[in-house]
């Protein structure tokens, strides 16, 4: 072998491009699979994989074989380098071999991305909207107002279009199960396409570091049966709240003892406070009144209690005012007062007063 260092090189490269390869295959690298548009990119993936191995291992072979044998011995400190002439014929091998390799994989890349992209009949669309630090999602219904809510509903084995913005700082809406993700961009608005094939629960995160929620920038994914999520849509039309954070975008929606939140006193500014907690508050608190369970602010079910109505109006305006112990500054969004009219600040204070007695 020392006569042959290139066979050698050969052998101990193949046997570290199997295990690597095998590794790389063997090894679940990726949540379970919940969408149409997963498996070729999971596909994608093994073939980036089975072609990548073989040329970090051939580099790396190369480079220690190079310091191995051309190594300076004891008293070659001040001695020059021997003349080197190239070799025109290896020079093109291994400027052509990657060329072939790169367009190959991006042709390949270019056909899966233009695939799970292409357009389908009965997309159903639901807006995204990140903001530090939650999401939220709007639901477009012929003829009247969309619903507007906290919680990801989809149903199984239809397509789904993504429209995806921003209000504050750019941010990344990633369902990991589905395999895709979109920057969420102020100013513009982004999409992307998936299929969602499985029924049950799937992470929803931001994959842009946004701030010092972004650890907390996180919402679910629940995928029902179509005929559950109709009843669900039918639900929130009617005023309802669903799942803990759905809020209704009808006529009605404001409206009510019920919506109000049962005997709260405030009428309509309470039914108006109500809507405006579960749209923009109700992925970060938990609030049993509103049927919310988010877990990145105190639990305002019993954190409201005693608080006054001036106490609750300074912690929506200035959240940094007052921290609860355990929280961390610059969690809660600052711009309330910006983001909210002065009529909707108003319905909030006089609805968490009403459910703080």
């Amino acid at each position: 072998m020392r006569r042959h260092p290139v066979a050698l090189m050969v052998i101990v490269g193949l046997v570290a491009s199997a295990i690597g390869i095998a590794l790389a295959l063997v090894i679940d690298w990726f949540p379970t699979d919940a969408a149409k548009q997963a498996e070729p990119i999971d596909t994608l993936y093994d073939v980036l994989m089975i072609v990548s191995v073989p040329v970090f291992v051939l580099v790396v072979i190369v480079t220690l074989f190079a310091v191995w044998q051309f190594r300076m011995r004891p008293g070659q400190e001040k001695m020059d380098g021997p003349p080197i002439h190239g070799n025109t014929r290896l020079e093109i091998v291994w400027t052509a071999v990657p060329a072939i390799l790169l367009v190959s994989l991006c042709s390949y890349a270019y056909t899966v991305l233009t695939d799970i992209e292409e357009k389908e009949a009965n997309t159903l669309v639901v807006n995204v909207v990140g903001q530090q630090f939650a999401w939220r999602y709007s639901y477009p219904q012929e003829g009247g107002r969309a619903i507007e809510t906290t919680q990801l509903v989809l149903p199984k084995d239809r397509p789904i279009l993504f429209k995806v913005r921003a209000l504050d700082v750019i941010h990344d809406f990633w369902v990991p199960a589905f395999r895709v993700k979109i920057d969420a961009v102020p100013g513009i608005e982004t999409e992307v396409r998936a299929t969602p094939t499985k029924i049950g629960r799937f992470e929803v995160v931001c994959a842009e570091l946004c701030g010092l929620g972004h650890a907390v920038m996180r919402s679910t994914a629940r995928v029902v049966t179509p005929a559950a999520y109709d009843s669900w849509i039918a639900e929130q039309v009617r005023g309802g709240a669903a799942g803990g954070g759905g809020a209704a975008g009808g006529d009605d929606a404001a409206g009510g003892d019920d919506a109000a939140g049962g005997d709260a006193s405030g009428g309509d500014a309470a039914a108006l406070g109500r809507e405006t907690f579960v749209q923009n508050c109700g992925s970060c608190h938990t609030l049993a009144d509103a049927g919310t369970s988010g877990a990145a602010g105190p639990d305002l079910t019993t954190a409201l209690r005693g608080q006054s109505e001036e106490q609750i109006r300074e912690d929506i305006v200035d959240p940094d005012a007052r921290i609860a112990e355990g929280f961390q500054a610059g969690v809660m969004p600052g711009n309330f007062s910006e983001t909210l009219s002065a009529e909707q600040i108003d319905g909030l204070v006089t609805y968490l007063v009403s459910v703080s007695r």
